[in-house]
């Protein structure tokens, strides 16, 4: 199993431990990621705000990099594959905006790479395969999976999985031996557009969030998404739940055994060894 991978902007840098063990998991698992060369931002909020058309033909050369690589396109960043969807969304479609950006990118669209969620493309390996990786149970580990918004909705558009009720992360984390608990919160916004702008805003639908995620038994959030993870580790109050909020990949790579967990652990500003080393997870 092989694909082009897309980092994005923020798998570089503030989300370096999603990337790391990303790749770690994929190289145990026998997926292989050939990073998209020359890739550029996806647009993102800022540039969709400023002008639509200009913000999808940056999402759409990275498609057009991935067509000419001849792979689908795996994209870790839950905001990058929303905005690489919405390209490919516009690009599937007969009409002037396909041909405009056509046309600014000097390139035709076929239709034959799609763009492929992480959590996606490590689930197609298949959850036994993985479960028949896993050396150390996550036994004990109760977890609230944790999906935002921009990874399942608009489902007309991102569609993997089911926008009110995704589960494809829990039966992952079953897989692995940790129990997901039931809770209403799963595709609930963090707020992390709003952090600049409407701090205030943005922290109290943080605190929401996990005060949720408490009251339901969970003892740390499990999420795909890199804004998600940032913004319930930075913005939330003193008087919040202190949970840990790991990327899918690291509990994955932890219950693999794959080496490198400790380097991801440090990145978090919430330190998760605590709960790990209680649970008899880590040393």
């Amino acid at each position: 199993m092989r694909y082009s991978y897309y980092p994005g902007c923020s798998l570089a840098a503030a989300a370096a431990e999603y990337d790391l063990s990303l790749r770690r998991v994929c190289a145990a698992l026998g997926v292989d990621l050939a990073e998209l060369p020359d890739w550029n931002c996806c647009g993102a909020t800022p540039a969709a705000r400023v002008s639509t058309a200009l913000a999808l033909a940056l999402s759409a050369r990275n498609l057009a990099l991935a067509q000419r690589a001849g792979l689908d396109l795996m994209v870790p960043c839950a905001a990058c594959y929303n905005r690489l969807r919405r390209a490919e969304h516009a690009l599937a479609s007969e009409g002037p905006r396909r041909r405009n950006l056509e046309e600014m990118l000097n390139f035709r669209y076929t239709g034959e790479v799609k763009v492929v969620s992480a959590p996606e493309a490590v689930c197609r390996v298949g959850l036994r395969a993985i479960a028949d990786r896993v050396r150390r149970p996550l036994e004990g580990l109760q977890v609230a999976c944790y999906y935002g918004c921009l990874l399942v909705r608009p489902p007309e558009i991102v569609a993997f999985d089911d926008e009110e009720s995704p589960v494809l992360l829990d039966k992952l984390m079953l897989a692995l031996g940790a129990t997901p608990v039931e809770w209403a919160y799963k595709t609930d916004c963090c707020g992390a557009g709003l952090a600049l702008t409407r701090p205030e805003t943005a922290q109290r639908l943080v605190d929401r969030l996990l005060a949720a995620a408490a009251e339901a038994g969970a003892e740390a959030v499990v999420t795909a998404c890199n804004q998600c993870q940032i913004s319930l580790e930075t913005r939330r109050a003193a008087a919040s739940p202190p949970l840990p909020v790991f990327y899918f990949t690291e509990l994955t790579g932890l219950a693999m055994g794959v080496p490198g967990t400790g380097d991801w652990f440090r990145r978090h500003l919430v330190d998760p060894l605590p709960l790990l080393r209680r649970l008899r997870l880590a040393g």
